[in-house]
């Protein structure tokens, strides 16, 4: 995946900055929190209309998400329970961010094709999630695929501000609904001779 190469290259960075921002004494899952909220306030301006706001807002939103294993890391807080609070709340900003998106289609003339494919997107988004913690859960990696979280939020950001959020739920309901394919396929392979 693209975030696994792009993930490698800004590792070390992040650690940096996550030694720099455990000075302020907040803990990772405060981060994590903070995340969220900001996630709350990408959705709001993109309720409002403001897509430009709301695609650049996303980006910050979707770095600031990486922060909170930075400062883990860096202190050595790495807990099982603060991977669990991050994975899932990483799952309830990304369905609010749908939903601030929702609001905003129900509000223009962009009809039920473009609410049917947010409706998709929501659900291929989950799945890769999904597919990947049951993956995990069964003993095998599965942190395969084309899109997983990191370029779901560059890809709708970047056409956020181009005004374009009927192209990008297009691509979102295909590209993550193929990716969640991939992991089963992948999970198959990878189990088949097991169980025979």
């Amino acid at each position: 995946m693209l975030s696994t190469l792009v993930g490698n290259l800004v590792r070390n960075q992040l650690q940096r900055l996550g030694y720099y921002l455990a000075q302020t004494r907040l803990t990772p899952n405060a981060f994590t929190l903070i995340g969220l909220l900001l996630n709350v306030i990408v959705a709001a301006i993109i309720a409002s209309g403001n897509l430009l706001v709301g695609g650049i807002m996303a980006l910050v939103a979707g770095a600031f998400d990486m922060l909170d294993g930075a400062v883990a890391r860096s202190t050595g807080q790495v807990t099982k329970f603060g991977g669990f609070f991050d994975s899932t709340l990483d799952r309830y900003s990304e369905a609010i961010v749908y939903f601030g998106l929702l609001i905003y289609l129900m509000n223009t003339d962009a009809g039920t094709t473009a609410v049917a494919l947010l409706f998709a997107a929501i659900i291929g988004s989950l799945m890769v999630s999904y597919s990947r913690a049951r993956a995990e859960a069964a003993g095998v990696d599965a942190e395969v695929g084309i899109f997983a979280r990191p370029e779901r939020i560059i890809l709708l950001a970047i056409l956020l501000m181009f005004n374009q959020p009927v192209i990008a739920l297009w691509i979102l309901a295909i590209v993550t609904n193929f990716t969640t394919m991939q992991r089963i396929f992948h999970v198959w392979r990878e189990t088949r001779y097991g169980s025979e």
